[in-house]
């Protein structure tokens, strides 16, 4: 299998959002990637600029960061033909990795554009910034140049041109810990899984998760037995509920569980809107001290006063 390391840079509407098209309000101007092999060695790179259809002069915050400008990108090719021989080149047997969730997102909202998006369900890559997060927790989830910097990389190119950023990433994965990358996958979520059988539940070294289909109606999320149940993230089994799902917001959700085994566990839901327009939910279950379950029931109480107050008013 190999290792696709890719950054976009994309533009948008120079005249501000009131006048974007709502079905790509950020148009990518150029991929770049790296591919590496199962022994993470870099054994070839993609290259290309991409010539704008929609938005054919730079928004003023592109321009400051990029390296080129409306010259240089209308010696691009369309984004179709670009995006083919992308594909083509990543091959059968591949997975993405990436610096944020950011690039996939853009990846797939410019395929529907011109109707090729062959991805219809949540699927695994790598978020080399998550996984650079938790082995330098100092510097959390930061920008790459940062991430180059605090591993010493020698830096010969310029940042914020897709190669480049790339090149950066690949080198910032190469030097990251393999010992747990099989545990490290995220999911990409533009799409909901399409019914009950293609749910995803994964299990992980410090916590789960569940990715549901979507719903048409908010009232049906919290109805499904499975988004509602609280199971293990270590053992999967089921464990009682100290503290039930309550709201915290309009989209989000908070329980707290005990297992006999592994101690107390936080769930939090998220109600998400995928890009078909439908609900779904994403569940994330870990590990708490008993000081943080005292903390969550504490803000479920405050929670309840206010809404007590509120309705008084009324």
């Amino acid at each position: 299998m190999n290792y696709i390391i890719f950054d976009l840079e994309w533009n948008q509407c120079p005249r501000g959002p009131e006048f974007e098209n709502p079905r790509i309000p950020f148009e990518i101007i150029e991929i770049g990637a790296v591919k590496l092999n199962d022994s993470f060695e870099i054994v070839d790179e993609f290259s290309s600029i991409v010539k704008p259809r929609i938005y054919k002069y730079l928004h003023n915050h592109v321009r400051q960061m990029l390296n080129y400008d409306e010259t240089y990108l209308r010696t691009g090719r369309p984004f179709d033909m670009v995006c083919r021989d992308f594909m083509k080149w990543c091959g059968a047997d591949y997975v993405f990795g990436t610096w944020g969730t950011g690039d996939l997102v853009q990846l797939q909202k410019n395929m529907d554009y011109y109707y090729m998006n062959k991805f219809s369900e949540p699927f695994k890559y790598y978020n080399i910034q998550s996984i650079f997060a938790e082995y330098y927790e100092d510097l959390g989830s930061c920008k790459l140049e940062k991430a180059v910097a605090a591993l010493n990389l020698p830096i010969e190119e310029e940042f914020h041109t897709a190669i480049n950023d790339a090149r950066y990433t690949a080198l910032v994965f190469q030097k990251l810990s393999k010992k747990h990358l099989n545990d490290q996958y995220s999911y990409d979520c533009y799409h909901e899984p399409k019914d009950k059988e293609s749910e995803i539940h994964a299990f992980h070294r410090t916590y789960s998760e569940h990715i549901s289909r979507g719903f048409e109606q908010r009232a049906e999320i919290m109805e499904d037995k499975d988004i509602n149940s609280f199971r293990c993230y270590k053992c999967k089994r089921k464990i009682s509920k100290k503290i039930k799902w309550f709201s915290y917001n309009p989209s989000s959700f908070v329980s707290v569980g005990h297992c006999w085994y592994h101690g107390y566990q936080k769930g939090v839901i998220k109600i998400k809107t995928s890009n078909s327009g439908k609900l779904f939910t994403i569940k994330k279950i870990t590990p708490i001290t008993k000081s943080e379950v005292e903390d969550i029931r504490t803000r479920q109480a405050e929670l309840r006063e206010k809404r007590r107050e509120k309705r008084k008013k009324h």
